[in-house]
């Protein structure tokens, strides 16, 4: 099911210059920006696709634990990928920004309002008391004895609520809540780095713990 918006796209009539863009600002805009030549100005409708959920069941009940995130940027951006993959609850960790910063606000795109989240000043407390309550503890981190995700997941038995602990951009996920995991998974690289951005990391993860086929 799609519906339509406006887009406004302008485009440089310079022949040396020619640069096209869209208008994202509510003035309209009379000169290129990169050259100051006149701009040929197009108004034309873009399907917007709705989102579906048919046939999408997740089959597992999960959350995520961010422990000294120091980005705002990645909080939000967390918070968005969060909502489209139906993570139940946030848990916003030591220095890790709150959707009160006006940075999350802006990459989280309206997610911080729609998905629950606590604040608690010390992480490993908090997963200590989330274990008690029956979690799943998973620290996503790379180490020598970690587990690629892939695998944890063909290996993995749903039954009770999935905590995902991320960590610091710098120092990874606090060595202390590391031992409080169940299992500690990684996401596998090709290339030459080492790890991914948090954000990015921590969205390919939940995606695929929510959408990955596990052990039935």
């Amino acid at each position: 099911m799609t519906d339509h918006r406006s887009q406004w796209i302008y485009e440089c009539l310079r022949p040396t210059c020619r640069f096209r863009f869209v208008q994202t600002l509510d003035q309209p805009i009379t000169y290129c920006p990169k050259c100051g030549s006149a701009l040929k100005v197009k108004q034309t409708p873009t399907p917007v696709m709705q989102r579906s959920t048919q046939g999408v069941v997740p089959t597992i009940t999960l959350e995520l634990l961010l422990d000294n995130i120091r980005s705002a940027f990645n909080v939000g951006s967390i918070f968005r990928s969060a909502d489209g993959a139906g993570v139940r609850h946030i848990h916003i960790c030591g220095i890790t920004p709150t959707p009160d910063h006006p940075r999350v606000v802006k990459t989280a795109l309206g997610a911080e309002m729609v998905i629950p989240w606590t604040q608690h000043w010390n992480s490993l407390e908090a997963a200590q008391k989330l274990k008690q309550k029956g979690y799943t503890l998973w620290g996503l981190e790379c180490t020598s004895t970690s587990t690629a995700l892939p695998q944890a997941l063909r290996n993995y038995l749903p039954s009770t609520p999935l905590l995902l602990i991320a960590g610091n951009e710098l120092g990874g996920v606090d060595a202390d809540l590391i031992a409080q995991c169940d299992q500690v998974v990684h996401i596998p690289m090709l290339g030459i780095k080492e790890s991914l951005n948090v954000a990015v990391a921590v969205s390919i993860a939940i995606y695929m713990i929510q959408f990955y086929p596990t052990k039935s």
